[in-house]
């Protein structure tokens, strides 16, 4: 029989190396939202000028089974991937694409104009286009030169711009 030395850091590094590599496996990330019953698809969210432009990746997802709403400054993209069909075998080499309902909510970094929003889905990719309501637009100020009086230098006048 031989004795092993117990080394109790050689394991602790061990169990660290796996930990690690535990957490940098991408499917490992996705799997806590597979979990509760639904997937996330990815999504960019930018803000373009006047607008602003969501773009969420719903490959195999049908038209017809996705909403976009608008409500008290909260965008909400609801929809389903549907299964193409039933896995009966009992040893699948590989079930790695989610299925099911998703919703993400997000809100709103400005005021949208929600009566003008568009929305277009395309290969896969959802481009939901937002305009600002007018009041949330930037506008440019033209500043003035003031009336002189004679000998009475132009009065300072503060202005405080609307957070």
């Amino acid at each position: 029989m031989n004795l092993t030395r117990w080394e109790p850091f050689r394991d602790l590094a061990t169990l660290s190396e796996r930990m690690n590599h535990l957490f940098s496996d991408p499917l490992i990330r996705l799997a806590p939202t597979e979990a509760v019953g639904g997937w996330l698809p990815p999504v960019d969210i930018m803000e373009e000028g006047d607008r602003v432009v969501l773009r969420a990746e719903i490959p195999g997802v049908s038209r017809d089974d996705i909403d976009v709403s608008v409500e008290n400054g909260t965008l909400t993209l609801r929809g389903e991937k549907k299964q193409e069909q039933q896995v009966d075998t009992e040893n699948p080499y590989r079930l790695e694409r989610f299925y099911g309902s998703f919703s993400r909510s997000f809100v709103l970094p400005t005021r949208i104009d929600a009566e003008h929003i568009k929305a277009t889905y395309r290969d896969g990719v959802l481009e939901a286009v937002l305009p600002k309501a007018e009041e949330a637009r930037p506008k440019k100020i033209k500043v003035q030169a003031a009336v002189e009086e004679a000998g009475t230098p132009p009065q300072a006048k503060h202005i405080r711009a609307a957070s």
